[in-house]
């Protein structure tokens, strides 16, 4: 069965812009539900030079149509210039996840 569920990931340079950010989305009912995974190593390339950071990754769970609010939501808040925002589509969950997921983010569906 497939769904509507994404799975978005970003990274954030620290546990104060993470959670500022998921609370906007949980309060603005964007999202249902976000892990916050700390400590997590990245290795990118930036203007030229690689760069190696520990950085708090999002992992939001969001109905698909609200991608762009969200997307929003985090560009009005991240310090990154460019921040990660990944969107990976969720093939098939536990139902009553997903009814759980739609009623919590229902004032924005």
């Amino acid at each position: 069965m497939s769904t509507d569920i994404i799975l978005i990931l970003c990274n954030c340079p620290d546990e104060t812009s993470a959670k500022q950010i998921a609370s906007r989305l949980l309060t603005e009912q964007l999202a249902a539900c976000i892990n916050l995974q700390q400590n997590v190593q990245s290795m990118y390339r930036w203007e030229g030079q690689i760069e190696t950071q520990t950085e708090v990754t999002l992992q939001i769970k969001a109905p698909q149509q609200h991608f762009n609010a969200i997307s929003q939501t985090i560009l009005a808040l991240h310090p990154y210039t460019v921040p990660e925002i990944i969107a990976i589509p969720v093939s098939q969950a536990f139902q009553p996840y997903l009814n759980w997921l739609h009623e919590e983010c229902r004032s924005n569906g």
